[in-house]
């Protein structure tokens, strides 16, 4: 892969809101980012787009790229239920000069990071407790309570991995979650943050 921009990513369980923490930064005309679309096997859930939430595929249309090596990391997270991250994605956006935020799974984010020590900004949003992460999913009500479960459950171990990342940002309150977000893109891209990084 080229030389381009930098990598942002935001990693958390389910329900913790990384995913509105990503959509508040590419908000941000200041920090030029573009947001990576993930592909997966998994079927649309309602009125997802191809292209702009995911790059859908079948599960031998994945596994394809898998065998030719075109993804910067992937995982099956669950049985034949696999995300991944396509290089020509990320080249795509890094010739577009752009630097490039991921909202990604824990495994995926790490993977990344590793490839990429030097260009990666790895933050991991944690939730105020599983507790609530199971509240806020319900909320949803877009998934069965079996999935719930498999998601709580998948939450705490992804909990562990925390320590693994550059940073951690606790999403107890979302404005302040936000204002740190920001600050910490803005310094690792070399921007001067808008406001007071006294957080």
């Amino acid at each position: 892969m080229t030389k381009g921009g930098k990598l942002i990513i935001f990693s958390a369980p389910s329900g913790s809101g990384k995913t509105t923490i990503v959509r508040h930064l590419l908000a941000q005309p200041d920090l030029n980012l573009a947001f990576s679309v993930s592909a997966t096997s998994r079927p649309r859930r309602g009125k997802e787009k191809q292209g702009k939430h995911y790059y859908f595929m079948s599960v031998s249309e994945f596994k394809k790229h898998i065998k030719n090596d075109d993804f910067l990391e992937w995982e099956e997270v669950y049985r034949d239920n696999f995300y991944g991250t396509l290089k020509s994605e990320v080249e795509r956006l890094w010739s577009e000069g752009k630097n490039v935020i991921f909202d990604i799974d824990v495994v995926g984010g790490l993977r990344i990071k590793k490839k990429y020590p030097e260009k990666t900004l790895a933050v991991f949003v944690k939730p105020p407790s599983v507790d609530e992460l199971k509240i806020r999913l319900k909320k949803r009500s877009t998934e069965s309570d079996d999935k719930i479960n498999m998601r709580i459950a998948k939450a705490s171990v992804e909990m562990a991995t925390a320590p693994q990342f550059d940073t951690v940002i606790k999403n107890y309150d979302l404005d302040r979650a936000l204002t740190e977000a920001h600050n910490l893109v803005a310094e690792f891209i070399g921007r001067i943050p808008s406001s007071e990084s006294g957080v």
